[in-house]
């Protein structure tokens, strides 16, 4: 109706953005004189020598670090608690996470728990979780070294508890960011795919957050840019990783995606995907949100057919005639980046895994999947993963 539009806008994470910016960091105010720097066990952050420039920099503006390098692909719960002892036990007044999205959450999560106690499941809405409010939480820095999840500047995280197979967001304002260091030099190493799979989690971010019942014309205005954006942008990073431009670009475009989800939210089918990924841990996040997403957005399509074509203007750059244009670039745009045949069979899924995934995402996810723009039964959530399999 009209008349009845209220919305609110409140990102307090203060933004360093630009290639080489990591390097300055030394000039940067941080939130505290002794720093958890927390990882990926892998060796990117290391060999490519980030984690050095970093420890470098905190060093010349004389601030102690310690190094916390377990992060995974899809944090565990497991992980976050023993970073939390190692915090304590340093003595560490903020935490810092450098790397893809899995460290910045695993940051995120271990910044409660210190300065909460307990376990941090005691915190997680949702599934299994004690729902205990968060009062408190250590100041944050995140520095992404890719282009996916936004996460730097938003107050979300990700966690799976590996005992109950529950991969769950949680969320309070506490963790947003104090800083946010978006340096795009440190994405020129990120290999083709996971290229891909990283700016497609960012563009369904975008996406569903567009059409989400939670959306507002702030979310919109972030939402139609980063789709641009990434549409554009996103088959040139993928075909050549060395180029700057395209790299920056698609650097912005996830962290405008990051501010929608600070201002609107995902939708069911994130709720899907972490039900997916919470069972089968090594499927990538991105490519299990490609491989869904053919079936869960063609769901949609009668449902808000004016928000669908204005997506598709944004990808095409001309006029719309009807919602299936949203659908026919997507897939284009999947094409263009080399994943379009993403399988989930390879992964391991099997078709008989489809009834535990609705459990499961209507248990851990039911939130966001309430936030689709309408309900759907579980029969429909099973022809989602049904007519995503092969």
């Amino acid at each position: 109706m009209r008349g009845k539009m209220k919305f609110g806008l409140n990102i307090p994470t203060r933004l360093a953005f630009g290639a080489g910016e990591l390097k300055n960091i030394h000039n940067m105010v941080m939130p505290g004189r002794h720093a958890l720097v927390v990882v990926s066990s892998g060796r990117a952050m290391k060999s490519n020598g980030y984690l050095d420039v970093l420890l470098a920099g905190l060093e010349r503006a004389g601030i102690k670090s310690v190094v916390f390098d377990k992060a995974i692909p899809n944090p565990i719960r497991q992980h976050v608690m023993e970073g939390t002892e190692m915090c304590k036990e340093n003595g560490c007044d903020f935490v810092i996470g450098l790397g893809g999205g899995s460290s910045i959450d695993t940051a995120k999560a271990i910044a409660i728990t210190a300065a909460m106690g307990g376990d941090f499941w005691d915190y997680v809405q949702g599934g299994t979780g004690g729902g205990k409010p968060v009062t408190k939480a250590l100041p944050i820095v995140a520095i992404p070294s890719t282009a996916g999840t936004g996460t730097e500047i938003d107050p979300w995280g990700v966690i799976t508890n590996e005992q109950t197979k529950e991969k769950i967001g949680f969320g309070t304002p506490l963790v947003f960011p104090y800083l946010a260091i978006v340096d795009p030099e440190l994405m020129l190493t990120v290999p083709p795919k996971l290229t891909a799979y990283q700016g497609f989690d960012a563009f369904f971010h975008a996406a569903e957050g567009y059409i989400s019942l939670a959306h507002s014309p702030i979310s919109d205005l972030y939402a139609l840019e980063a789709i641009r954006l990434l549409y554009k942008y996103l088959p040139v990073a993928v075909a050549d990783g060395n180029n700057m431009w395209a790299r920056i670009k698609v650097a912005w475009a996830s962290t405008l995606a990051g501010m929608v989800e600070s201002t609107s939210c995902c939708t069911g089918e994130h709720a899907l995907e972490h039900a997916m990924s919470a069972f089968y841990p090594e499927l990538p996040h991105g490519a299990g949100l490609i491989a869904i997403s053919g079936a869960y957005f063609k769901t949609f399509k009668n449902d808000v057919m004016k928000r669908y074509m204005k997506m598709a203007e944004k990808m095409r750059q001309v006029k719309s005639a009807r919602p299936s244009d949203f659908l026919d670039a997507l897939e284009v745009m999947k094409r263009s980046c080399g994943v379009d045949d993403v399988r989930l069979s390879d992964w391991g899924v099997k078709m008989d895994d489809f009834d535990r995934f609705v459990d499961n995402a209507v248990a851990t996810g039911g939130s966001m999947l309430e936030l689709d723009p309408r309900f759907l039964n579980r029969y429909e959530l099973i022809g989602i993963y049904a007519d995503s399999y092969k």
